[in-house]
């Protein structure tokens, strides 16, 4: 059975332990009452995860783009190969939504994003109490689409690895 590159392999799993990390960091800062400075700090570490996530993402899709995935195994049924391509895509829009949606939410509250506290990032709107009300909504709205997503991804491993016993973890693992 035919295997991920080294590259996707090392692109799949990093970017699974920071989007998991900005998750978990997204709902932590948020149930903290007040404005405190850890808040802030969290806050920034949150949209600092969100960059690199959306860095590696670009990385992530132009090597994809070089590097066809493996094949599914042959005893995968087609309606389980229509299913894994459209939750992939689903997946990669997510991956890139999830930041973007997060980023320009952030402008439109008026607080520019400044990754790893040095590199300014452009600033393409200006504050808008309801463009930051609907891009709220929106970040949201991805992120539990995104877990959904995430935990039938994990579903489908398992079955495929405990019940159908076909390898397809194999290819993705170091």
């Amino acid at each position: 059975m035919r295997r991920y590159t080294l590259t996707a392999i090392a692109l799949h799993w990093l970017m699974a332990i920071l989007i998991i990390a900005a998750f978990l960091l997204g709902l932590t800062m948020v149930d903290i009452p007040g404005l405190t400075p850890t808040k802030l700090k969290y806050f920034s570490w949150h949209k600092w995860l969100g960059v690199t996530v959306f860095g590696l993402a670009c990385l992530r899709l132009l090597w994809a783009l070089s590097h066809p995935a493996p094949a599914h195994p042959p005893s995968m049924a087609d309606w389980q190969k229509k299913a894994a391509r459209v939750s992939h895509g689903l997946m990669y829009v997510l991956i890139f939504a999830v930041p973007l949606s997060g980023y320009f939410y952030s402008l439109a509250a008026g607080v520019p994003v400044v990754y790893l506290g040095i590199v300014p990032l452009p600033v393409f709107i200006g504050p808008d109490q309801e463009l930051k009300a609907l891009l709220k909504q929106v970040h949201y709205a991805c992120n539990v689409t995104l877990l959904i997503v995430f935990f039938l991804h994990i579903l489908a491993v398992i079955k495929h690895q405990l019940i159908d016993r076909d390898r397809t973890l194999q290819r993705m693992l170091p």
